[in-house]
C-alpha cells in the first residue's frame, strides 16, 4: 500500500534554505555560550588568570566556524562531492599527525590532539567525523539500488568506515571510534541496507568492544565505576557523582547564573564533557527540558530536510550529519546523568573546543545546504532512497511505502 505526500509540488518549494533549522542551531549556540560562561571562569582564573579565557577562545572558533559554516551552506553541491577526495586525504594525514613528534600532543598516553599557536589544541577525529558522512553518502549515491547485485557494493563504504575507525583507535579514542561506527551504521540502514547482513558483524563487533575495553586498565575503571558507582565515587567515578550532584542542587527552576559555581566547580574539566551538568545547575528541570525540546526540534527539521532533498548525495549526507550532532548529545547528556559509563565525547555546540564547534557547525551548513539543494539532473531518473522514499515519475511527487 502506498501513501502520496506533498504531491505535485514544485521542486523549486525545496530551494529555500529552512529558517527553523538556522534558528534552532543559532539557539544551540547561545546556550552553549551561556554554559560556558558559567562553568569555566574558575578554571580559567586559576590557570590562564583570566575568567574569560574559555569564552573568549570559543568566541574566536565561533567566527572562524561560521566562516565555515556559511561556506558549505552556499557552495554549489557538486563542488562538495569533488572536493570530497581531498578532504577525505587531508583527513587521513590529520589523523596521523598526532603521533608525529613536536607536532601531536600526548596526553595520558592517548595521541589525539594537535597544538595551533593561539587557538590551542585541535582533534582531528572531530574531522573525521565529518569526512565519514560525506565518504559514505558518496558511496551510497553511486552504490545505492533495491537490486541484490548493486547492493554488494555496499562492502565498498564498510571497508571505508572501517578504515577511519582504525585510524581513530590508533589514537587510542575508542569511545569516538565506535560511535563513528555506529552513525556509519544507521547511515548504512537509511540507504536500504538489509539488516541481517549486519549480524554477523554485529557479533564480531561485540567481542571487538570487550577486546578494546579490556586492553586499557583506564577503561576498565571506567566500566567498573559506572556498574559500582558509590565505591569509586571519590575516584575513578568522581567527576559523575560530583556531575549527579550538581544537577540535583538545580531542582526545578535552577540556581541562576549569578548564584555561584555550587557542586558545578568541584567538577574536573567541567567546561569540556560535563559542561551540561553546568547548564542543569543554573536552569534547573526547566532549562533541561527546553535544552531537550530544541535539540528534538533540531532532529525534525534535519530529517525532515534530509527526506524532502532532491539530490542523493545530499539528503544521505544531511541524514548523517542530523544523527551525529543528535545522537552525540543524546550520549553526551547521558553520561553526564550517570545513565552511561564516561566515554570523553564532548557536547556539540556546548563544550569548550574549537574543533567540535568547528566541524559541528560544518554539519550545520551542509544541512541548510541540502534545504536549498536543486535537482541533479544527472539523478532525474534515480530514487531518493532514505528509507521508504522513492520518486514517482519526478521530484515534485514523493511517496512513503508501507513496507
Amino acid at each position: 500500500m502506498n501513501y502520496t505526500i506533498l504531491p505535485d509540488r514544485p521542486v523549486g518549494n525545496y530551494r529555500k534554505t529552512d529558517f527553523l533549522f538556522f534558528i534552532s542551531v543559532v539557539l544551540l549556540c547561545g546556550l552553549g555560550f551561556f554554559s560556558l560562561y558559567i562553568c569555566s571562569p574558575f578554571k580559567g582564573e586559576s590557570v590562564f588568570h583570566d575568567p574569560m579565557y574559555f569564552v573568549k577562545r570559543q568566541a574566536i572558533w565561533f567566527l572562524i566556524s561560521f566562516a565555515a559554516m556559511s561556506f558549505f551552506a552556499f557552495v554549489p553541491m557538486k563542488f562538495i562531492r569533488k572536493m570530497l577526495p581531498l578532504l577525505i586525504v587531508i583527513t587521513i594525514i590529520m589523523c596521523l599527525l598526532p603521533h608525529a613528534a613536536g607536532i601531536g600532543l600526548n596526553t595520558n598516553g592517548a595521541s589525539r590532539w594537535i597544538y595551533i599557536p593561539k587557538l590551542g589544541t585541535f582533534q582531528p577525529s572531530e574531522m573525521a567525523k565529518l569526512t565519514v558522512v560525506l565518504f559514505l553518502a558518496n558511496l551510497f549515491n553511486k552504490y545505492s539500488s533495491d537490486d541484490d547485485e548493486v547492493q554488494r557494493n555496499f562492502l565498498y563504504p564498510l571497508l571505508g568506515l572501517v578504515f577511519f575507525c582504525t585510524l581513530i583507535f590508533l589514537q587510542r579514542d575508542f569511545s569516538t571510534g565506535i560511535f563513528i561506527f555506529i552513525i556509519g551504521f544507521f547511515m548504512f540502514i537509511a540507504c536500504g541496507a538489509k539488516l541481517r547482513w549486519f549480524l554477523p558483524l554485529f557479533l564480531l563487533g561485540i567481542f571487538a568492544v570487550v577486546f578494546f575495553i579490556t586492553l586499557e586498565p583506564y577503561r576498565i575503571r571506567r566500566v567498573i565505576a559506572f556498574i559500582n558507582p558509590s565505591k569509586f565515587q571519590f575516584s575513578y567515578g568522581y567527576q559523575q557523582m560530583m556531575s549527579q550532584r550538581a544537577i540535583i542542587e538545580g531542582g526545578l527552576w535552577g540556581q541562576g547564573a549569578g548564584s555561584g559555581l555550587g557542586w558545578v566547580g568541584s567538577i574536573p574539566e567541567v567546561q569540556t564533557d560535563y559542561i551540561f551538568a553546568g547548564w542543569s545547575n543554573a536552569m534547573g528541570f526547566v532549562g533541561i527540558a527546553a535544552y531537550f525540546f530544541i535539540i528534538v526540534f533540531f532532529l525534525w527539521r534535519g530529517l525532515a530536510i534530509s527526506i524532502s532533498c532532491p539530490d542523493r548525495f545530499a539528503a544521505y549526507g544531511s541524514f548523517g550529519c542530523t544523527a551525529m550532532i543528535f545522537i552525540q548529545s543524546i550520549l553526551n547528556c547521558c553520561v553526564v546523568a550517570g545513565a552511561a559509563p564516561t566515554t570523553g565525547i564532548p557536547l556539540p555546540f556546548f563544550s569548550s573546543g574549537g574543533s567540535s564547534l568547528f566541524f559541528s557547525l560544518c554539519m550545520c551548513g551542509f544541512i541548510m545546504n541540502a534545504s536549498h539543494c536543486p535537482e541533479q539532473n544527472e539523478y532525474e531518473n534515480q530514487e531518493v532512497s532514505l528509507p521508504g522514499v522513492k520518486k514517482i515519475e519526478s521530484f515534485n511527487s514523493l511517496v512513503v511505502e508501507n513496507e
